[in-house]
């Protein structure tokens, strides 16, 4: 395959990357354009060090190359997240790893605390299941991220362990706490969400 068939195969596949909306966000694939402001937020050390792969510092280089990368591969499902009104606030995505997808996600520091992480990782994990097929999903936060922690609890997935994982900006490996997701688990508590807006 050449480099041009690589990327109008990396093209075709950016495509077909839904956009998913919520009440307060709209995901969608990353563009060349966005690379500025993914880089204005996600330069910054809280964000780089409870991630595994966003170096420090991050710069527009860097925030370019994450776009072309993006979707690329066969089951990668990588979205910015936007408020409505298209201020990005954050990037996520799913990747395939030993049989289930991995998430993995950040917000810029000014748009923590909102709520607007368990609302985009809600969406996606909808996505995960129900169009991408997948039959479980797999998550990490670092040990000394509790708010991270929070978020995937309050989105079902359960602790499974600790692991080390390598973290790019302070080159060295660090505590993770591992978590994961069934798809049944996610089914029972759609159903369970729909069941209390019935009542209320």
């Amino acid at each position: 395959m050449t480099l041009l068939e690589e990327r109008l195969k990396g093209s075709v596949r950016r495509g077909s990357i839904p956009v998913l909306e919520t009440k307060r966000l709209v995901l969608r694939a990353p563009r060349l354009e966005d690379a500025k402001a993914i880089a204005a937020l996600a330069n910054d050390r809280r964000i780089a060090e409870n991630t595994a792969c966003i170096p420090n510092p991050y710069t527009l280089s860097d925030a370019e190359a994450f776009v072309e990368n993006a979707n690329t591969g066969d089951q990668d499902a990588v979205f910015v997240i936007t408020l409505r009104e298209q201020t990005i606030i954050g990037a996520c995505a799913i990747t395939p790893q030993d049989q289930a997808g991995e998430l993995g996600y950040w917000l810029g520091v000014p748009y923590w605390g909102k709520g607007y992480a368990t609302e985009a990782l809600h969406a996606v994990i909808d996505h995960a299941f129900t169009d991408l097929g997948y039959a479980a999903l797999q998550a990490g936060a670092r040990v000394t991220n509790p708010a991270s922690r929070r978020v995937l609890e309050k989105c079902g997935f359960q602790w499974t362990g600790v692991g080390l994982y390598r973290i790019r900006a302070i080159n060295s490996s660090a505590p993770i706490d591992r978590f994961r997701l069934e798809r049944g688990i996610w089914s029972a508590l759609k159903d369970w969400r729909r069941a209390r807006k019935v009542t209320s």
